[in-house]
């Protein structure tokens, strides 16, 4: 029994048929029971960049894609430039309410600040939710189901690594239990 309501699948194994975790990652693994035992075993290993892809893979894509924003809010500064705060502001609208006009201009900020920035993952992730990934005017190609949540997990992973190169763990650990309060129908804003 689990008590993250909205992560679907009801295994482990399900969830990582999308996505590899790093060699060390894998003994810690318990692909045949819900996945929050996997998560928990990562987090308790340290090996949170492994916890944060299976979780940003069991959540819906407007959770998983808040849970980015929260990672990317967390560390914008007033040295952020327009285009990153533009970025991590179009998400945000999109996670609030996704529509095709939210998530063009999700694509449009998402290409214009290069992939390099937590809020421009973010922004990639709502782009990635649904519509598609060609240009206008060229045909229809529909986004791999979870190609969102590799974006959502690199937001989350960069904003922990950027906030501390040295020692991340009290952000990972931090954006951990963001992630796990969505799961459980939370809003992800905890405490410290």
């Amino acid at each position: 029994m689990t008590d993250l309501i909205k992560v679907q699948a009801l295994t482990a194994a399900e969830l990582l048929e999308n996505f590899e975790v790093s060699e060390e990652a894998e003994e810690h693994l318990v692909p045949d029971t819900a996945p929050e035992v996997s998560i928990n075993q990562l987090i308790e290993a340290g090996l949170y960049p492994d916890a944060i892809k299976l979780l940003a893979h069991g959540l819906p894509k407007r959770e998983a894609v808040w849970w980015a924003c929260l990672a990317a809010r967390d560390i914008q500064s007033p040295e952020t430039d327009e285009d990153n705060v533009s970025a991590l502001i179009a998400a945000e609208t999109w996670a609030k309410k996704p529509n095709e006009e939210s998530r063009l201009k999700c694509k449009t900020l998402g290409d214009k600040t290069k992939h390099k920035t937590p809020a421009s993952w973010a922004a990639t992730a709502a782009s990635w939710c649904h519509g598609s990934l060609a240009a206008e005017g060229e045909p229809v190609v529909e986004p791999p189901e979870h190609l969102y949540a590799h974006a959502v997990a690199g937001s989350i992973t960069l904003a922990a690594v950027l906030s501390d190169p040295v020692d991340p763990a009290k952000r990972f650990d931090r954006y951990m239990k963001q992630g796990l309060d969505l799961a459980r129908g939370g809003n992800g804003r905890v405490k410290d």
